[in-house]
């Protein structure tokens, strides 16, 4: 049976790792490879582009590793390179049309032909709904929804007051129910 993550073996793999130690920065990144692709996803809204940014945060993260201070929390901090990194990749992004991102998407197989189509176009609503929130905004709903971090935490990461969090999760909240309501409505009315 597999020991528990704590903090201590983390802070011994840090310390490792800022000594040059690739093994155990290989350690760290496997911990946390999950969480940072699953946020610069939803930051990014393509697979290919979140993969990118991933790769970008770890790297970044490794050649400022020795300045990282223990007493910190790890996660929070790579996090908050993944968002700079999802970001800066977005900005550099070659425009797409909308068919050329969904060209590529594939509607769940098991489902039927009309639930497989109404989940991706629901899927590709609360996407697109995602990614038209501002970029603060956006942080704050992903790593909030999406990351699983407390207002605390998310605090943290974006150097932002608890307030600040609060509300840009309020509008991102109810931007992407205004959003999403006239997505439904829409769709709605093309399926009936």
């Amino acid at each position: 049976m597999a020991q528990p993550q704590t903090a201590d073996t983390e802070t011994g793999l840090i310390e490792q790792a800022q000594h040059g130690d690739r093994n155990a920065y290989g350690e760290l990144v496997r911990r946390h490879y999950q969480g940072v692709v699953l946020v610069v996803t939803r930051m990014c809204g393509d697979a290919g582009l979140a993969e990118d940014a991933a790769q970008e945060a770890f790297m970044r993260a490794w050649v400022n590793l020795p300045s990282f201070q223990p007493r910190g929390s790890l996660r929070n901090w790579i996090y908050r390179i993944a968002i700079n990194a999802a970001l800066d990749v977005l900005r550099h992004k070659p425009e797409e049309t909308l068919e050329d991102e969904q060209a590529g998407r594939m509607p769940d197989q098991g489902a039927g032909p009309e639930t497989a189509l109404i989940e991706k176009e629901q899927a590709d609503a609360l996407q697109q709904a995602v990614k038209s929130l501002p970029e603060a905004a956006r942080a704050v709903l992903v790593l909030r929804e999406f990351g699983g971090l407390s207002y605390r935490e998310i605090s943290g990461v974006l150097d932002v007051p608890i307030g600040t969090v609060m509300s840009r999760l309020n509008y991102a909240r109810n931007r992407l129910r205004e959003v999403l309501s006239s997505e439904m409505e829409i769709m709605e009315m093309n399926h009936a």
